[in-house]
């Protein structure tokens, strides 16, 4: 029985779907100005693992994650680089698909971009207008008029009067109220624009998701997501666009996953403490990430080190050499593991709240067995597919095993190098040279290779 914790009344619940049978899950993407960092990679992997995990239990699943294409920053950073908004959007999208690709992403159901929605954004603005929700201003803005919805703040758990001491009132008063939130700006010259009743302009970031789950998945939800941080202002006020515009409860089950440190502050620009995952790959296997990132709960916070990575190699290292005599090994259909204990506990795991971290214990657990079976045997195959149809289902075991224990980094001894020095080995104790066989296999162990000798005569290595 799938439980969700639900950030709207701070408490798990038992998931009763819409519609029998079938999830809609929306999930916030990103503002398209600059190359992804590791703490959207967190959020991206934590509903990846979530999209996976409900798919191989039989549901039907809608996922949506959109793009923010059109948006303050990306106009500043378009006009600083003498580019297109939109060549410079592309970009970066382009660059977006290329991390999830490596990180073992896959790609949601619908990918809706903001500019491809305009229409309906300026629908839901108009509703908002005509039911006293929202009002143009004189400087052809609109705006939402925040104390008109009962229910504002409650994600949240903010109280209405209390924002009016931090809210910034805008120049000449424009508003009606500091609090009020802009749904439309009006252009400026030289901004891109599209024409609306309000003269040429943009959406405001709010009103792109309403829109865009509005129209991909209906006017309620199931599931809607993103980071920690999005939970106000911009989830409290997708809540009182929607609701206020389609006279409803908009989502039944809000999630929201814990932001990322590094070494223990938050990551910053201006600290100097800022990694794209391009960076992050640079240095670190993806699989090795991705792995990192699921190994905690998706709502406990994370901290980014050089340490956590080292942790999860390692983890992750004990997996592919349990692995490495069964390549040859598909993993199991699902519907075959029932009787599994394993499997039992792995997916009581999963259906509490995506519990990745307990999962992984049973993961671990299964190993233990399958390193205590006779290699080949009927038992040991059978656990090895059981393992790897686990791992599909977080998504890792996607590499060959000995490419994966063999990978490292661009500052470590290569490959080439390794297998010539292991081959120069092998020689040396052929010709009883064992001085010399003993010098090299110290000079790897310098170099964190770890060198396994069989009693047929055959050596296999994997970095430390």
């Amino acid at each position: 029985m799938l439980q969700i914790y639900n950030t709207l009344t701070r408490q798990k619940e038992i998931f009763k779907p819409l519609q029998p049978g079938k999830i809609s899950m929306y999930v916030c993407g990103i503002t398209v100005y600059d190359y992804c960092h590791i703490g959207h990679a967190r959020t991206s992997i934590a509903f990846d693992v979530i999209a996976r995990f409900l798919r191989s239990q039989g549901w039907d699943l809608n996922f949506v994650h959109n793009i923010t294409d059109i948006d303050d920053k990306i106009i500043r950073r378009a006009n600083e680089l003498g580019e297109k908004f939109d060549d410079l959007t592309q970009r970066f999208i382009d660059a977006m698909h290329e991390d999830e690709k490596s990180l073992g992403i896959l790609p949601p159901s619908i990918e809706p971009r903001a500019t491809e929605f305009i229409g309906p954004i300026i629908d839901i603005v108009e509703t908002l207008i005509q039911k006293g929700h929202a009002y143009p201003a004189i400087n052809g803005d609109v705006y939402y008029r925040v104390t008109s919805f009962d229910g504002y703040g409650k994600l949240s758990n903010k109280n209405i009067d209390e924002l009016l001491a931090g809210a910034r009132i805008e120049v000449d008063e424009i508003k009606e109220d500091a609090r009020d939130f802009v749904l439309w700006k009006a252009a400026k010259p030289g901004e891109p624009s599209w024409q609306s009743p309000w003269g040429q302009g943009r959406p405001g970031w709010h009103i792109e998701c309403s829109a865009m789950a509005k129209k991909c998945c209906g006017d309620q939800l199931d599931i809607h997501g993103g980071g920690a941080d999005l939970q106000f202002p911009h989830h409290e006020n997708e809540i009182a666009q929607s609701e206020a515009a389609n006279g409803h409860s908009y989502v039944n089950y809000w999630m929201h996953v814990a932001p990322l440190r590094v070494d223990g502050v938050k990551m910053s620009k201006s600290l100097n403490n800022f990694f794209t995952i391009r960076d992050v790959l640079e240095k670190y296997h993806p699989e090795v990430v991705r792995f990192f990132l699921i190994s905690s709960h998706y709502r406990s916070p994370i901290n980014y080190s050089e340490e956590s990575l080292i942790e999860a190699r390692t983890g992750l290292e004990r997996f592919y050499v349990a692995l490495r005599d069964y390549t040859n090994i598909a993993p199991a259909n699902v519907s075959d593991l029932a009787g599994s204990q394993y499997y039992k506990i792995f997916v009581d795991a999963l259906n509490d709240d995506f519990n990745t971290r307990v999962a992984l214990a049973a993961m671990y657990d299964l190993v233990r067995e399958l390193n205590s079976c006779n290699s080949g045997s009927d038992q040991a195959l059978k656990l090895a597919s059981e393992l790897k149809a686990l791992g599909a289902i977080l998504g890792i075991f996607r590499f060959d095993p000995v490419e994966f224990l063999q990978s490292g980094a661009p500052d470590q001894i290569s490959a080439d190098e390794v297998n010539a020095l292991i081959a120069e080995r092998i020689q040396a104790k052929k010709d009883k040279n064992y001085a010399r066989a003993d010098e090299i296999r110290k000079q790897l162990t310098a170099n964190k290779v770890v060198i396994e000798d069989a009693k047929d005569g055959t050596t296999q290595w994997r970095r430390e």
